[in-house]
């Protein structure tokens, strides 16, 4: 049989999960050899690859997973693990014969996840724009259009892979991967004390000091917390900061944060003028982990090319 698609897989896969009365999280490894077992794949169709040589029927189950995950249907409680929540028992005792991307979109979480980054103007997210599924393109989009949109699909998904993964470590390990982060973005310099955590007792509310330039004549000073994405950093946590900078004589701060800022805070942000202050909330801290390379590596990588006119107009001048 062919290879079933990622949206074949996740009623069969929530339903697995469902039958764990004791909650009992279930490993990737495991969930691949249940579809494995459940569409009765053959040697040949494991063996079917995608571009980037990644099995086709290993890849259609992590997207799955990353879907039904993101509708809040089932969680990661540990790094390459699932289990279902209570909301995807109860979408479990609706009796559904199978499940769509656009079945999804009823949730907010997955419809903010799926619409992320999409202009307005633009079409809603369809089965059409998943990655591996290019060859039924909207009418309305070019070949560009469509890669452009799935790389941005797997970015999403794996920026929030990434949160669920930092929010099961430690506190220390968070504020050494914010100068981590620092570091890779170019700030300190070539001596290893450009970027430091300060010790967990007695800090005054500083969690990391990184020097901004190469030659040290000025040090950002990090407040780094590792808090729960659905909450929000409010404005009395930024005045703790800001007091924290003016008692170690410093004039510029980094609050980053898993979590999001209040709108309040923000606009406290804006306010001051003593002290340079810059936020960066769970979103914006994975995408630059990202972009530069802090916690991720390169799977594959593609290239599109496109006719040199100029090499082909110069025999006819």
């Amino acid at each position: 049989m062919a290879v079933p698609k990622y949206n074949e897989m996740m009623l069969p896969i929530l339903q697995r999960l469902g039958q764990n009365e004791d909650d009992d999280a279930l490993s990737s490894k495991q969930i691949r050899e249940f579809v494995v077992d459940y569409f009765h794949l053959t040697e040949e169709d494991r063996a079917e690859a995608i571009p980037s040589g990644f099995a086709r029927y290993m890849n259609n189950a992590q997207w799955a997973c990353t879907y039904l995950k993101q509708a809040h249907l089932i969680k990661s409680p540990k790094r390459a693990a699932f289990q279902i929540t209570e909301r995807g028992r109860q979408y479990l005792d609706r009796g559904k014969t199978k499940i769509s991307k656009n079945d999804l979109m009823e949730f907010p979480e997955f419809k903010a996840f799926a619409t992320k980054g999409r202009k307005k103007t633009g079409p809603e997210p369809s089965e059409n724009t998943i990655v591996n599924e290019g060859s039924k393109r909207q009418s309305d989009t070019t070949p560009e259009d469509v890669i452009d949109q799935s790389f941005e699909d797997i970015n999403n998904a794996l920026a929030s892979d990434l949160i669920d993964l930092v929010m099961q470590q430690s506190p220390e390990f968070f504020e050494k991967l914010v100068v981590d982060l620092l570091l890779a973005m170019g700030y300190g310099d070539s001596r290893s004390e450009s970027g430091t955590v300060t010790k967990r007792s007695g800090d005054g509310g500083i969690d990391g000091i990184i020097r901004e330039d190469k030659l040290g004549f000025d040090n950002i000073y990090i407040q780094a917390k590792r808090w729960d994405p659905a909450k929000s950093v409010n404005s009395p946590e930024l005045q703790a900061f800001v007091g924290a900078l003016t008692g170690a004589g410093a004039n510029k701060g980094l609050f980053i944060t898993t979590a999001r800022f209040s709108s309040g805070a923000k606009e406290y942000a804006k306010k001051q003028h003593a002290v340079k202050l810059v936020l960066v909330d769970g979103n914006e801290l994975a995408q630059l982990m990202i972009a530069h390379g802090v916690g991720v590596s390169v799977k594959h990588r593609y290239e599109i090319k496109g006719v040199d006119r100029d090499y082909f107009e110069t025999e006819s001048e």
